[in-house]
């Protein structure tokens, strides 16, 4: 069974994802980290985000995920790949057409054959369309901006709200307009507006739909 998790930046996915998964005993995939990673290497090497500076980089580059950790060329990143920063670069390289097909093609293999969650912008319309529940998460910006901020004050990571809002909202504008698997919900998705939930309660909701309780 795929289920499929679809929503902006800072909506809660990848906690919902991860509580989620762990409540159904499946596999948990955060294909975001994917992007997160392929900007990371080019940040460190310092290669310019374009169709052709980074087709040559994917040549020698290693991208894969299991026991909840995102491994480049070997190494566990899970750690370096959470800065602001890092997550603006990850909107601009996941907008290449040539980093969407390798990345979806990654994604499907690694999920072939289990039961598993996965979440990020075009699971639900591109990467599985035919999943077997799809669930499109968001909440305002200013909750978003908010819960990513106290994340990363969490993580001594040093920022202020009013970047990381600003972060956000052009965030969500290249996503959604991007030419390639722009951020859209699938139309058969069910919508959770996580303004005012709790992530628990939202994984109540999602693990009671599947069980057959789709009532909120």
């Amino acid at each position: 069974m795929i289920i499929a998790i679809d929503g902006p930046s800072g909506a809660g996915k990848s906690t919902v994802a991860r509580l989620l998964s762990k409540e159904l005993g499946f596999e948990y995939i955060d294909t975001g980290a994917m992007y997160r990673a392929l900007a990371y290497k080019a940040y460190i090497q310092g290669i310019e985000i374009n169709e052709i500076e980074i087709a040559e980089m994917l040549k020698t580059t290693n991208i894969n995920y299991y026991d909840n950790q995102i491994y480049l060329d070997g190494e566990n990143v899970e750690s370096l790949i959470r800065e602001e920063a890092i997550s603006l670069a990850a909107s601009k390289i996941s907008a290449l057409k040539v980093v969407r097909e390798k990345m979806v093609e990654i994604q499907r293999k690694i999920a072939a054959n289990k039961n598993a969650v996965l979440e990020g912008r075009d699971i639900g319309t591109i990467v599985f369309p035919d999943a077997d529940y799809k669930f499109f998460i968001t909440a305002s910006v200013e909750e978003r901006a908010r819960r990513r901020y106290e994340q990363l004050k969490a993580n001594k990571l040093k920022t202020d709200y009013a970047n990381v809002l600003n972060d956000m909202i052009k965030r969500d504008k290249n996503d959604s307009t991007r030419q390639f698997s722009p951020l859209k919900m699938a139309e058969d998705a069910v919508l959770i507006d996580t303004s005012k939930m709790e992530l628990t309660e939202v994984v109540k909701y999602i693990a009671g739909y599947i069980g057959g309780n789709n009532v909120l």
